[in-house]
């Protein structure tokens, strides 16, 4: 076995690889840019080593930069987990070149499955089951539209050279394919640099099916039983689960099958996942093959008991697998859900910052694979996932439940995050039911994902008494006339009151000393919480939590101060309660400049500034894109959302700009009165 690997990777698949290396007895060493020099990862490893910049390309998709670290640190091996350059072959024959071990299958099974054609034609030798369809070489117009006839409509165009969503376009009817291949051959290039597409008879709503595989280099390949993840958006997956409800014994030992002859027909040694289609009459057909470890191997690991990590070392050191197929055997169910940095109430932009709070429930059948602790960033640079939560059970009824449980009781303060679109999904009944397919968010109304308008008397009063009892000190502008600052400590017999505005509302709470001894009399705005008058008291614990007891009642809430802002995280839900600020010379002059018709737009998030549209003096209409701004693989546009002229542009393209960052000021006449304050911060539209 190796004495020490290298994992070329970061965030919370680092730390998972870095703890089953430790486990074994292996050094693990950590591999960083400049924005993850105090991350999770490398704060877990046994040793960490610079390999460059922030922006990826020139950090974690270096491959000179990866091979230079592995011989600093004289490691013996690379894994790579997944994404970055963990399915890229010139890095495994980088790896070889260099004698060091990549923890994967051969470059030649990663070149064969890179391409969907020929990972088609691939494994229908090998009797595995395909979409119809066609991945001929010719790839003239005029031949793929007469192709998309023969196949039939609906059809699916797709990118040749990769997935995750990049270069595929339904298409309906003939009227609208040739516009549709033309973006799908834009974004292919884009994306992969090889604009050539293929062409899929569009399966309607099918479930997405996919089978773990292991091979090692001694001729034995098995797979590990099957996941589903066909609740997805925009092509990605959100929820994963093992056993899929909709596979019979039968069925899932034919898929399994075909797994195992996809699998042997690549030449594929180590860990990987083949993915497959699955219709409403129990027809399935391959999809693709991921060449690596998936982001959901969680779920195979809880159900099989079997460590994946353990095993590709294992297997990439010579060994042979430990297991037959004959002794996998499914128990139990698990479901993984993946927690995103991005705000499903305004449009799942991505966010960015300081993560204040991120407490996660600890309880049988919770297991959780994080790559953030509060106090780290959430930088702008990589993809937005944080953590992934993990819930086994006997039976999915009580993972369902479990699930359900566990969101109840995250909380993520700081930046936005996708608990309230897990917790309406958990709740939804045909989750429940396990009637899920990939057209599953499209058909469900999820609203629930967004916060409630009406603020909890609760939340307002916890942040209350976490301001009272000291836990949240104000810092503000000193001096003695400052109406903000404080000297020290409010007297014993005084009542306090706070004032906080959620949506345009404002709120008041009032805490005054009981008169029965420890703990206060409350009111929310002006009615006695509780309504029976009881004393109230709050008590802080160091990972964020607050529990407020009113009464005979206890509640946990999670509470954290951003600026002048109080913010509160109850049963999932996050409140951003506002504060008054105190006034200031900036503040005032800003409020002048829109009275007389001057608007700013700002970066809704932070990221890097990819285009700018217009020059000072440049007269604009509504809607028209000013600056297109790159956040987290994402192009996002700055629209101005009414007419006017360009008075300021204070940054170029390639600027790196925090959240709230001026980007553009606008002259927008008299009209700035009556919109002053309903669109300063400019309409904002995905670039596909």
């Amino acid at each position: 076995m190796f004495k020490s690997i290298l994992i070329a990777n970061r965030g919370e698949i680092a730390v998972r690889i870095i703890a089953a290396c430790q486990e074994m007895g292996i050094r693990a060493i950590a591999v960083y840019s400049d924005a993850d020099r105090a991350a999770a990862h490398v704060r877990a490893a046994d040793a960490a080593i610079h390999i460059g910049r922030a922006p990826a390309r020139e950090s974690y998709l270096s491959i000179a930069a990866i091979i230079a670290a592995a011989r600093a640190t004289g490691a013996e091996a690379i894994h790579p987990g997944y994404g970055f350059l963990s399915e890229n072959p010139d890095f495994a024959d980088a790896c070889q070149e260099a004698g060091i071990v990549f923890i994967g299958p051969p470059a030649a099974a990663m070149r064969l499955m890179a391409s969907k054609t020929a990972a088609k034609r691939a494994v229908e030798a090998a009797g595995v089951p395909t979409v119809p369809g066609y991945s001929g070489e010719e790839r003239d117009e005029a031949l793929l539209m007469a192709e998309a006839e023969r196949v039939g409509y609906p059809i699916m165009l797709k990118a040749a050279a990769g997935g995750g969503g990049k270069g595929m376009r339904a298409v309906n009817t003939p009227v609208e394919f040739a516009e549709a291949l033309a973006a799908a051959r834009r974004e292919a290039m884009g994306a992969f640099g090889d604009d050539s597409i293929f062409i899929e008879k569009l399966v309607i709503a099918p479930r997405h099916i996919e089978f773990q595989i292991l091979a090692d280099a001694h001729g034995h390949v098995i797979h590990l039983g099957e996941r589903e993840c066909s609740i997805q958006r925009r092509h990605q997956k959100i929820i994963e689960e093992s056993p899929s409800v909709a596979l019979t014994p039968a069925l899932r030992a034919e898929m399994g099958e075909s797994a195992v002859r996809a699998a042997r027909a690549a030449g594929y040694i180590n860990a990987g996942t083949c993915e497959f289609l699955l219709d409403h009459d129990g027809r399935y057909y391959f999809l693709e093959m991921n060449t690596r470890l998936q982001v959901e191997h969680p779920v195979t690991e809880s159900v099989t008991g079997l460590d994946l990590v353990r095993l590709q070392l294992a297997v990439a050191a010579g060994e042979r697998l430990p297991v037959t197929q004959k002794q996998i055997t499914q128990r139990g169910h698990a479901i993984e859900v993946r927690l995103y940095a991005e705000d499903p109430a305004n449009g799942f932009l991505p966010s960015t910052g300081t993560v204040l709070v991120f407490d996660v429930p600890r309880a049988p059948g919770i297991r959780l694979d994080s790559g953030i602790a509060a106090g780290d960033e959430v930088s702008v640079h990589y993809d937005p996932m944080l953590a992934k939560l993990i819930i086994s059970a006997p039976d999915r009824p009580a993972a369902v439940q479990r699930l359900g449980w566990a969101l109840d009781r995250c909380a993520v303060l700081g930046i936005a995050s996708n608990i309230p679109l897990l917790k309406a999904i958990a709740g939804e009944p045909d989750f429940q039911a396990g009637e899920t397919t990939t057209a599953y968010i499209e058909r469900h109304d999820l609203s629930a994902a967004t916060p409630p308008a009406e603020t909890p008397a609760g939340a307002l009063l916890a942040a209350a008494l976490w301001e009272a009892v000291g836990a949240a000190p104000v810092t503000t502008a000193s001096g003695p006339f400052n109406p903000w600052s404080s000297s020290g400590p409010a007297s014993a017999t005084a009542t306090r009151r706070f004032r906080y505005t959620r949506r345009g509302h404002e709120h008041t709470v009032a805490l005054e000393p009981s008169a029965f001894g420890e703990g206060y009399a409350a009111t929310v705005d002006g009615a006695p919480y509780p309504p029976d008058g009881a004393p109230v008291t709050g008590t802080p614990a160091p990972s964020g939590a607050f529990t407020v007891v009113a009464g005979e009642c206890r509640e946990t809430y999670h509470l954290a101060r951003r600026g002048y802002d109080m913010l509160v995280s109850w049963h999932g839900e996050s409140f951003t309660l506002a504060k008054p600020r105190p006034l200031t010379v900036e503040g005032t002059a800003q409020e002048a400049e829109i009275a007389a018709g001057r608007q700013s737009l700002v970066a809704p998030m932070a990221g890097t500034i990819i285009k700018v549209n217009v020059a000072v003096g440049d007269m604009v209409e509504a809607r028209q894109a000013l600056v297109v701004l790159g956040a987290m693989k994402m192009e996002h546009a700055i629209s101005s959302p009414y007419p006017g002229r360009i008075v300021r542009v204070p940054h170029d393209a390639g600027d790196v700009v925090p959240g709230g960052e001026v980007l553009v000021e606008l002259d927008t006449g008299a009209q700035s009165a009556e919109l002053a304050g309903a669109g300063e911060n400019g309409e904002l539209d995905d670039v596909v």
